[in-house]
C-alpha cells in the first residue's frame, strides 16, 4: 500500500522537530523505501503499521530507529580528494607551525556516518606528519545516527568500501583483511579517532577549540534558518585562525557574513573574518 499524504506529513514532521532534516513534497518513494525494511524488522509488518505506532507513543527509540532509518549516510575514503591535499600541502603545515609552542592541535569532523572521512585525516595526519606523534592530538567524529557511530568505532568495511577512494598503498600499510569481503583499520590509527553522538540542529555540547572543522555535504539537508544558527554554533567552537570545510553544495555566504571564503588552488573553505587582522596561537 502506498504512504498515504498524512502519514508521509507526519514523517517529515517528525524529522523536522527531531534533527531539522527537511523531507521535500515528492520523497514519498524515499520514505517507503528506508522505513519498510525496518517495519519487517520490528515485527510490524506494514509501514502503515509503523506509523501509527509512532503516533500513539511518546518519542522513544522506535521513532530514534526511524531517525536513523531516514538520514544519508553517504560517504567515502578521501571524498573529493582535492581538500585532503589542501590539508597535506598547505593547511596542516600551517597550522603545525602556529601551534608549536602549545603542541595541540584539534579536528572535528561532524556527520561523520560510518567514519572514513575522520579515518582519511587520520591516515594522512600519521603517514606525512610524524612530528604530531609528541603532540596532544585530538581527533572528534559526531553524528545523529548511533548505528553508523557503531559501524565507525569497528573500523570494519567491505571491499567495496574499501575501493572507493583509499589508495592501495594504505590498504597494505594500515588494514587488516578480516574475512573474505571484509577490512579492518588498525587499532593504532582507529584509537586516533574519537566517535560521539551529536545533533547538529540542538545547542552544542561543552567543547574546546577546534583548528579545523570538517562539516561536509550535511547542511544540504537543512533549511535557511538551520544553517545559520549552526554556523553561528561553530564560531563559538572555531578557533579565530581556524579553517571550517564544508561541501561542494555548501557556503556560508548569504547566511552568516562573520565568515570569509578562502580559495587554495582547487579548495575552497572559510574562516572567520576576524581571524584576518592577526592570528592567535591556541
Amino acid at each position: 500500500m502506498a504512504l498515504s499524504r498524512n502519514d508521509f506529513e507526519y514523517v517529515r514532521e517528525l524529522l523536522r522537530t527531531e534533527c531539522a532534516i527537511v523531507l521535500e513534497p515528492g520523497k514519498e518513494y524515499l520514505v517507503e523505501s528506508r522505513l519498510c525494511p525496518l517495519a519487517q524488522r520490528l515485527g510490524l509488518g506494514t509501514l502503515d503499521a509503523l506509523i501509527a505506532k509512532l503516533r500513539r507513543e511518546p518519542v522513544n527509540g522506535v521513532h530514534r530507529q526511524v531517525i536513523d532509518a531516514m538520514t544519508t549516510n553517504e560517504t567515502l575514503f578521501f571524498r573529493d580528494l582535492h581538500p585532503f591535499e589542501t590539508l597535506k600541502k598547505t593547511i596542516v603545515p600551517e597550522l603545525l607551525q602556529r601551534r608549536a609552542p602549545a603542541r595541540t592541535l584539534r579536528i572535528w569532523c561532524g556527520a561523520c556516518s560510518t567514519g572514513q572521512e575522520p579515518y582519511s585525516i587520520a591516515l594522512l595526519l600519521r603517514d606525512n606528519f610524524p612530528q604530531l606523534f609528541g603532540w596532544r592530538l585530538q581527533l572528534l567524529a559526531t553524528d545523529l545516527c548511533r548505528d553508523v557511530l557503531e559501524r565507525a568505532r569497528t573500523g570494519r568495511y567491505n571491499q567495496l568500501e574499501m575501493n572507493r577512494g583509499l589508495p592501495a598503498s594504505m590498504l597494505v600499510k594500515h588494514f587488516a583483511k578480516v574475512s573474505a569481503d571484509q577490512w579492518q583499520l588498525r587499532e593504532e590509527v582507529r584509537s586516533m579517532v574519537e566517535f560521539q553522538e551529536m545533533n547538529l540542529a540542538r545547542a552544542f555540547p561543552p567543547m574546546p577549540s577546534f583548528d579545523l572543522v570538517f562539516l561536509r555535504n550535511v547542511m544540504i539537508y537543512f533549511d535557511t534558518e538551520t544553517k545559520r544558527a549552526i554556523l553561528a554554533r561553530i564560531r563559538r567552537v572555531l578557533a579565530p585562525d581556524g579553517y571550517l570545510f564544508l561541501g561542494c553544495a555548501e557556503t556560508t555566504l548569504n547566511l552568516d557574513d562573520s565568515y570569509e571564503t578562502v580559495t587554495l588552488g582547487k579548495t575552497m573553505c572559510y574562516r572567520q573574518k576576524a581571524a584576518t587582522a592577526g592570528a592567535q596561537t591556541f
